[in-house]
């Protein structure tokens, strides 16, 4: 049978690798065993994925990142050129510390930048942004907009990825697609 995704002819592709259709594999990228790669994922070059990591659909990874064990990405995720993920909290090189690797959920839609550092451990919520070189030491909330290091929340941004300016109603629209969100108890809610 035919593989139905792309793999550059430079991309090792390890046994036991899930590859849904539609996924396109770029130059000198690592897809290690056991792991789940969702529909039309776009794979940069110089990519390691490590084993038992799992991508949702229409994931988009830019060029030289590493996506660790302990890692799920949900579906529409971005991870920007060479940003990082950690899956140890307290790493020495002469202790072995497999088995114990932290989880990180990067849930459905959120975009995290160039250069950004993810501490293993600090999940990021549905539609957040982290800006470029940000370094994420807690829980991101959905819809934030985050930057700095250590992250700092700026703002809120929409699912089109416009940033939210609420009025006195607590109410947003992003100009751009007609979305409406409400903000209420420090939470960003989509209305339409």
């Amino acid at each position: 049978m035919e593989k139905e995704y792309f793999a550059h002819e430079t991309a090792v592709i390890d046994e036991n690798c899930k590859i849904a259709g539609g996924v396109k594999i770029w130059h000198f990228s690592h897809i290690m065993s056991n792991c789940k790669i969702g529909e039309n994922c776009n794979i940069g070059q110089n990519v390691v994925i490590s084993p038992e990591v799992v991508l949702g659909r229409n994931v988009k990874i830019q060029n030289n990142v590493s996506v660790y064990t302990g890692v799920i990405c949900e579906d529409d995720v971005f991870l920007g050129p060479s940003m990082v993920f950690t899956n140890v909290n307290n790493p020495r090189s002469a202790v072995k510390r497999r088995g114990s690797y932290t989880k990180t959920i990067v849930r459905r839609g959120a975009s995290i930048g160039a250069n950004a550092t993810i501490v293993c451990g600090h999940n990021i919520g549905e539609f957040a942004f982290i800006g470029a070189g940000a370094v994420i030491t807690k829980e991101v909330k959905p819809y934030a907009l985050v930057v700095g290091n250590p992250a700092k929340q700026i703002g809120w941004m929409s699912e089109y990825g416009q940033r939210l300016e609420f009025d006195e109603n607590n109410i947003a629209l992003c100009t751009e697609s007609e979305e409406k969100y409400l903000l209420k108890d420090g939470k960003v809610r989509k209305l339409s």
